[in-house]
């Protein structure tokens, strides 16, 4: 019998306004436990927000937010569950990444110096400089460390991986893989990058203009939805294929056919291969492929959303 996944994080019908203009507008989504949740947004789309507003830092004006089933708006109970790691993250002045570990370790009862100290100096991090003389992308890594070590069970990531170079962006994905398999670390990870998400997450969400457009299991959507290239020995032969799948998108240059396509992969290779074309072979989607395709679908053009 299949286990039933436990819903970590709920919010329901969530609002904030600031000045009256809405910065998240009648936001409904659920974050369920064991699974990467990828947040994806342009500037303004309310991602911040709505991070801060599940770590407890802000009131949502309308609905509510629940972590393991407890509102966490003025809770410690729940909010000792959350770290939330901000876009611009504070430190105490004059502080060292060993102050910092000081000061969260008195916080967070669960808080792991030992791991904390390890990966400073597997990352190369100096322990006792004052961390204002830093790189953006040395405080970033403090800001993770400290939030990985910091034994909660939900971590909430801000634009996470900027400011990092790409070596840099593996080694943190490579911490937040190891957490997760060794204690069951679940991390919410806000992007404004569809594609840093993409070899992480089990679950995206779509922000737009405070709202979610989109909320699907990653899995679910790849199953779905397909690409073929294709070589067809006549235009007659392409259109029987086409008139018998349901075709997202079609492009074509010379005589290289590239359908993305909705249904079953084994019932659309069957189709295809019927007419007996010349080439054909079926080809993983990106992320960002995906997501074209299921906004389309919605009435929206992601590339005007996003890219």
């Amino acid at each position: 019998m299949e286990q039933e996944v436990k819903q970590m994080i709920s919010a329901k019908s969530v609002s904030k306004r600031f000045d009256g203009l809405p910065a998240v507008d009648r936001v409904s989504v659920d974050i369920k436990e064991g699974l990467v949740f990828g947040m994806v947004g342009t500037n303004g789309a309310g991602k911040s927000t709505l991070l801060r507003m599940i770590a407890g830092v802000l009131r949502a004006d309308e609905g509510i937010i629940t972590v393991d089933d407890q509102p966490v708006y003025e809770n410690p109970l729940a909010k000792k569950e959350v770290f939330y790691i901000s876009d611009d993250a504070y430190y105490l002045n004059n502080g060292t990444p060993v102050d910092m570990a000081d000061y969260y370790g008195a916080v967070y009862e669960r808080f792991n110096r030992k791991r904390y100290l390890e990966l400073l100096n597997q990352l190369g991090l100096p322990l006792s400089r004052k961390i204002s003389t830093f790189s953006k992308g040395m405080k970033k890594q403090v800001s993770i460390l400290l939030g990985v070590c910091a034994g909660t069970k939900y971590l909430l990531c801000d634009e996470t991986f900027d400011g990092l170079d790409p070596v840099m962006r593996q080694a943190v994905k490579s911490i937040f893989a190891k957490e997760i398999t060794e204690r069951g670390l679940t991390p919410v990870l806000a992007s404004h990058n569809l594609r840093e998400l993409e070899d992480i997450c089990d679950h995206v969400g779509l922000l737009h203009k405070g709202g979610v457009l989109l909320s699907k299991d990653l899995e679910e959507m790849r199953t779905g939805i397909h690409k073929l290239q294709c070589v067809f020995e006549s235009d007659e032969q392409r259109d029987r294929v086409v008139s018998g799948l349901e075709v997202v998108n079609k492009e074509q240059r010379g005589r290289l056919v590239t359908l993305t396509v909705r249904g079953n992969a084994e019932e659309i290779e069957s189709r295809v291969a019927e007419v007996n074309p010349v080439f054909y072979e079926m080809l993983p989607l990106t992320l960002e492929e995906i997501f074209i395709s299921e906004t389309e679908v919605a009435g929206y053009d992601f590339k005007k959303l996003i890219l």
